[in-house]
């Protein structure tokens, strides 16, 4: 809307200005007069009032009705009465209008909300980002043994449905038959697929491995998880507060002086002269120029190159409140799956036997698993990849259900699986592995063994691998003087392991979607500004209820919808250069709007007529001649917040 008015009143505005007898004496031409000349401008500035002007209006009225003023209210202030007066002026020739002041007051206030607008996006898209997880059917299974497919909202409590490979859960319920991994990092936070058997819960929303199974329905509609934490998210953004902008702020604070000058004015003029005409030009001319062209940029300038800034250098800013709120937060909260860590199993550690190296053994176990689709095969081919080791030959490979995986290497039978495979095989582990293993589960890591020729000769510990740029994050946040705290679904060992290797100063594991969000809450309550990092549906709720939320680019599309900001290059890192950038900006934006309202400090009361007694009035076009130098000065301004440096040290 902004966009469209600003475009038609600036095309509209064009006449007004070249038959403007001020503009015209600015700048040293002149038209003459012909039949009509002279409602040329009244017309064409009557067009622009009524098309560009009246919105204004409108919001103004809300900010009247609230008893709370802002930049509605001091807008329509001036071009109604620029309107008014004008109109009357003309008709009655009183002599001075504010025709062209009142068309360029429009536009530019147009064009300041169209910038504004446009940097601004609503978080309302979360609620339907989660719904999107649910399927939109599902395979009941009939009493003969027969599926019928049939719509989510159809099923009913008890009954029983297909779940295939590959396909989502569509409801709540209990394992009945069959057994199979299932990924709920969507839901709960746990970065590894769970494994499901008769009798296990599953989640509507989660999606299946490569199992089938049967599910007894449990829950359904408002009453299932994802339910739940759809509640949470639609709650979290009903509490955001709906706090002012500064620039509503000043906008209030110069209504009201406005009005009160104006007052002063009209007071004063009618006892020194009497009541005429002249006071009513002075008390006009003071309502006039009380809003100032420049206090229409003053923030969106500021808001439209933080926003430029931020998309060179990974940020998204989807909410301006967030950008500003974010210099003031003292504690950040991290989610740790696809966040600080990589959201996918990496081998972090290994061991073999004297007999034996690691670049030897981590390439047999890769050959081994070279064919498999398992998240531990593709971790073991992953790390050898990432060495570039040349793979010996092997065949026969044969997968081992729930144990593992054999093959034939040279003239022996080789092995990868963990602890079940070894129980299977009857065997144990020598004692520097027996060493390592322990270690390794003590740190919540996933530990498989290569076998060869009945013997362990290797270990492998395997868990989700920390981003390579979490632990300087982390520094440079203390340096910041802000604390940091690490929420998680996983369990504590694997929690206490990442927090205790990137010096985190506290951290929350198995936690629910639920609990995330009221572990914002809590700290809320404690009196800190807190920011939310996360990618997941789990971390949706946390995302909307945190003072500031942030999102990690690659994560689901309803943590980026429940977000404000959002780091595109999926790096921490880019958590400070937000702190870095928020800090600038709203330094950029309060320096602007004393710029901004500077001009009203000297020109109010010369308007008003203080210098009278010398001889000295302020004419309405003298004013928006300040009002234009103004407006030029905070533009160079705002220019001036891309000198910012936003690099981070890695």
């Amino acid at each position: 809307m902004f966009r469209k008015r600003f475009f038609i009143s600036t095309l509209i505005s064009i006449p007004v200005l070249v038959f403007s007898k001020a503009i015209q004496s600015f700048l040293g031409y002149s038209l003459g007069s012909f039949p009509g000349s002279a409602w040329i401008t009244p017309l064409f500035a009557i067009a622009v009032f009524f098309y560009g002007g009246i919105p204004f209006i409108k919001m103004a009225i809300p900010e009247i009705r609230n008893r709370k003023p802002g930049m509605m209210t001091l807008i329509s202030l001036a071009i109604i009465v620029s309107f008014v007066y004008s109109l009357a002026a003309q008709l009655f020739s009183l002599g001075v209008t504010f025709f062209w002041e009142l068309v360029t007051l429009i536009d530019i206030m147009l064009l300041g909300h169209w910038i504004e607008m446009r940097s601004i996006r609503q978080a309302s898209g979360a609620l339907n980002e989660l719904a999107k997880l649910m399927p939109d059917t599902a395979e009941r299974i009939q009493p003969d043994g027969e599926f019928k497919t049939m719509a989510i909202s159809e099923l009913r409590k008890g009954d029983i449905v297909l779940v295939r490979p590959g396909s989502s859960v569509p409801a709540d319920g209990e394992v009945i038959e069959g057994s199979s991994n299932v990924n709920e990092s969507m839901i709960t936070g746990e970065s590894q697929p769970v494994h499901k058997e008769k009798d296990d819960p599953v989640l509507g929303g989660t999606i299946n491995g490569d199992g089938s199974l049967h599910v007894r329905i449990t829950a359904i509609g408002e009453e299932t998880a994802l339910a739940g934490i759809m509640k949470l998210v639609k709650e979290a953004q009903k509490s955001k507060s709906n706090t002012q902008i500064l620039a509503d702020k000043a906008a209030g604070w110069l209504f009201y002086l406005a009005l009160t000058v104006a007052l002063i004015t009209a007071i004063a003029w009618v006892i020194a002269i009497g009541f005429n005409v002249s006071v009513i030009e002075r008390v006009a001319t003071v309502l006039v120029i009380a809003c100032p062209h420049a206090l229409g940029l003053a923030v969106p300038l500021v808001v439209a190159i933080t926003t430029s800034m931020g998309a060179s250098n990974g940020i998204l800013v989807r909410d301006r409140l967030s950008m500003e709120k974010a210099r003031k937060v003292d504690t950040v909260i991290f989610d740790k799956t696809g966040t600080l860590t990589k959201g996918q199993f990496g081998i972090v550690d290994l061991d073999f036997v004297k007999e034996h190296n690691g670049k030897e053994v981590l390439a047999l176990a890769a050959a081994i698993e070279e064919d498999s689709e398992h998240t531990i095969a593709r971790a073991i081919r992953d790390k050898a990849q990432a060495q570039e080791l040349s793979l010996p030959h092997i065949s026969g490979f044969e997968a081992i259900k729930g144990r593992g995986a054999q093959a034939k290497y040279r003239d022996s039978v080789v092995y990868v699986g963990g602890p079940r495979l070894l129980e299977m095989l009857q065997l144990t582990l020598p004692e520097s592995l027996k060493k390592f293993s322990d270690h390794a589960n003590m740190q919540g890591q996933s530990v498989v063994h290569l076998i060869q020729d009945n013997q362990v000769i290797a270990s492998f510990a395997l868990a989700d691998e920390i981003r390579a740029e979490s632990r300087s994050a982390v520094d440079q946040l203390h340096q910041m003087g802000i604390e940091v705290v690490m929420l998680t679904g996983d369990s504590q060992q694997v929690a206490q392991s990442v927090a205790k290797e990137l010096n985190i100063d506290e951290f929350f594991a198995e936690v629910l979607p639920k609990d995330k969000d009221k572990m914002v809450q809590r700290l809320q309550e404690q009196g800190k500004l807190v920011a939310m990092v996360g990618d997941g549906v789990n971390d949706a709720p946390a995302l909307t209820r945190a003072d500031v939320g942030i999102a990690i680019g690659s994560g689901t599309d309803v943590a980026v919808e429940s977000a404000g900001l959002i780091l595109v290059k999926n790096n921490p890192l880019d958590v400070i250069k937000i702190f870095t950038l928020s800090k600038a900006s709203y330094r950029k934006m309060v320096q602007n709007l004393i710029w901004a309202t500077a001009y009203n400090l000297v020109a109010l009361p010369l308007a008003a007529g203080v210098l009278a007694p010398i001889g000295f009035l302020l004419s309405p076009a003298v004013g928006a001649l300040f009002m234009s130098l103004s407006t030029v000065i905070v533009a160079i301004n705002a220019q001036l917040l891309r000198r910012t440096k936003l690099s981070v040290s890695t």
